[in-house]
């Protein structure tokens, strides 16, 4: 899932595969709002329908890992979402500005994933998504069997589909 060199996130602003993972169907779609304000009107919306989010910043600016912060807020302000965090361009080696370790403790406080990852070259990137599908598929197991209802001499579990995980 490496990015083309030529990717614009004005033009291409969302991406969907369908993909097998660990045996399973999985559908990921993901949803680049770059951070951008145009996408601020639609942002619950995409909040309310997404099941996972996978939040990044360039390890090359201070400023993007600095703003994390915020958008981890708006999240929690529609849901108790689950969610991942990427440090990305870490191909820009030279350039960097946020140590993995301030990644991985950033990460530890919010209880999540981190993942560093280059869109460049694809390292890490798909990763990233299919561990947050993963975790996802568990979470909605785990959901799934504490709302089996039992019955005298009956037990039956209410099914949920499991196949489709929205990323943002």
């Amino acid at each position: 899932m490496s990015v083309d060199q030529t990717y614009d996130p004005t033009i291409e602003d969302s991406y969907r595969k369908q993909t097998v993972l660990d045996g399973r169907m999985c559908y990921i779609e993901i949803i680049d709002t770059a951070g951008q304000e145009e996408y601020s009107a639609l942002r619950d919306l995409w909040i309310r329908q997404a099941e996972g989010f996978v939040l990044v910043y360039s390890v090359a600016s201070r400023d993007s890992f600095d703003r994390i912060e915020g958008f981890r807020r708006s999240l929690y302000s529609v849901k108790r979402p689950i969610f991942a965090l990427a440090g990305n361009q870490a191909d820009r080696v030279n350039e960097r500005e946020v140590s993995q370790v301030d990644g991985e403790d950033l990460a530890r406080n919010y209880g999540c994933e981190y993942v560093e990852t280059s869109a460049k070259t694809g390292e890490n990137v798909e990763d990233v998504f299919f561990g947050l599908a993963r975790r996802l598929r568990a979470l909605k197991e785990i959901e799934e069997s504490s709302t089996s209802t039992l019955e005298p001499g009956k037990c039956t579990k209410l099914k949920k589909p499991l196949g489709k995980c929205i990323v943002m």
